[in-house]
């Protein structure tokens, strides 16, 4: 009796030093991230990659419009300040490369954001609506994805012109066909059973 009374002065004493922290959904995901040695070295990459095509342009002593005559086609030179070289209208190169980074990260991080929100929609809409509506919607998703991507947006481009936005949305739309509409259900039990 006395040692069981002991017993549970120890364990209660024990568990109010021991302090138990649960992880948020944030944190198990930032802890994942930086365990993935790819994923991180991608990240670094990615930010180096922005940094150069945001401070390039302003740290370089060329715009992007400016021409010089007297190094038309030239190689990289340090002299100079043409650290790339120029192009056969002796434009610079670095200021070039760094504005056309731009608009690439700009239409990937862009056509991303397109393919996340509308394949989240759809896909939540065809899983909350279920049955035939969902397989006609799924149908529909696997159709697009017998198509080459690049079709749609060239075919875009050639009908509505080289706007950004316009871009954008084919971009994403392409991407959605490809990854993004997956369908949301609360639980899957019923389906594996209709299915299997």
């Amino acid at each position: 009796m006395m040692l069981s009374k002991k017993n549970n002065e120890a364990l209660e004493n024990f568990s109010e030093k021991l302090e138990v922290e649960g992880r948020s959904l944030w944190q198990d995901a930032r802890r994942r991230f930086m365990h993935n040695r790819a994923a991180v070295a991608s990240l670094i990459v990615l930010v180096i990659i922005a940094l150069f095509v945001t401070i390039a342009p302003m740290v370089s002593q060329f715009s992007y419009y400016d021409t010089d005559w007297g190094m038309m086609s030239s190689a990289p030179d340090m002299e100079s300040g043409h650290y790339f070289g120029t192009d056969s209208s002796g434009r610079d190169l670095l200021v070039r490369v760094a504005i056309g980074g731009r608009i690439s990260l700009m239409v990937g991080v862009a056509a991303a954001l397109v393919a996340v929100i509308l394949g989240t929609l759809y896909g939540s809409l065809s899983g909350y609506l279920g049955g035939k509506v969902d397989s006609v919607m799924m149908r529909l998703l696997e159709i697009l994805n017998s198509f080459p991507f690049m079709f749609f947006v060239i075919l875009l481009v050639t009908f509505f012109g080289q706007n950004i936005l316009l871009i954008f949305v084919a971009i994403g739309d392409g991407l959605l066909a490809g990854y993004g509409a997956y369908r949301s259900r609360s639980d899957p039990k019923p389906e594996a059973k209709r299915v299997y």
